[in-house]
């Protein structure tokens, strides 16, 4: 996950949700997915602090 892109972990969650809105998903399936939800939901909100830090550094630069 480490060497993605914010737009591969945007589809890859996606992927997660439509998995969860699956009425047949066992429920083990459904905590593991969910858990991986949560590692890119906080992987994806890190990456959007560090853009904002960029560009707020720029901002303040000019």
């Amino acid at each position: 996950m480490e060497n993605k892109t914010f737009e591969e972990l945007m589809a890859e969650l996606e992927q997660v949700v439509k998995e969860l809105e699956d009425k047949d998903i066992s429920l083990d399936d459904a905590v593991k997915k969910y858990q991986l939800g949560l590692e890119l939901t906080k992987k994806s909100h890190q990456m959007l602090k560090e853009a904002e830090a960029v560009i707020v550094k720029e901002a303040k630069e000019e």
